[in-house]
């Protein structure tokens, strides 16, 4: 019986010699790479974040600023715009204010007007039983709450205008300080001169004290 528990314990040992030893602490994985593969990485994010941010900025929203005060009250000189790019801004219509670019006008400089009629729609500019100058579209008198003063004489004179296939005629909101398409320089702006859609202000201009009034930040209309 004796030998018999020997063998038996000589046994056990044996197995116990061949099994390996459990770890009583799991091995801490390497890491890969190092100093070179972290920046590779960033680098590789960096030119994905880049791609977008152009793509964003070219199809889908522009920035441009104001250079002049053809369109006070609204805008001011050196406003900053957000655009809704040309690509996505859909039909203009009444009161939108759009970025153009006219390559015969100082040489493509963008300017900011607002549409005030649309393909196929009649422009009236004429005096009204008042004797002031005022703006009909298809014999509908406007309501513009947003113009700076009314048009004087030795600034506009009577016309009449029916809008051309794809084009747009626009004004600025200081009807006496604004080259718009009352002019024959800039005239009718066609569809495809039209930058974007004005969405918003992001950065106001500095007032004549040389300030910024940060609350005009937002939408325009």
């Amino acid at each position: 019986m004796k030998v018999l528990e020997e063998k038996f314990v000589e046994k056990t040992e044996s197995i116990s010699e061949e099994l390996p030893e459990a770890s009583s602490e799991e091995k801490p994985e390497e890491k890969k790479g190092g100093v070179l593969y972290d920046i590779y990485a960033l680098l590789h994010d960096l030119v994905y974040i880049l791609a977008a941010i152009t793509l964003v900025f070219v199809f889908f929203v522009r920035l441009v600023g104001v250079n002049g005060d053809s369109m006070l009250p609204t805008l001011q000189n050196g406003d900053y715009l957000a655009l809704q790019s040309n690509v996505i801004m859909g039909d203009l219509k009444y009161g939108d204010i759009i970025v153009a670019r006219k390559l015969e006008f100082r040489a493509g400089e963008p300017i900011v007007k607002r549409v005030i009629a649309t393909e196929g729609q009649t422009v009236r500019i004429d005096y009204d039983a008042k004797g002031e100058i005022r703006v009909w579209v298809d014999d509908v008198l406007l309501n513009e709450p947003y113009i700076k003063d009314l048009m004087e004489a030795r600034y506009t004179v009577p016309m009449v205008v029916t809008v051309d296939k794809d084009c747009v005629f626009v004004m600025g909101d200081n009807r006496n300080n604004s080259a718009d398409s009352r002019y024959a320089e800039i005239g009718q702006i066609k569809l495809n001169q039209v930058l974007g859609k004005v969405l918003m202000i992001v950065l106001p201009g500095e007032d004549g004290t040389g300030s910024r009034n940060f609350g005009r930040i937002g939408s325009v209309s």
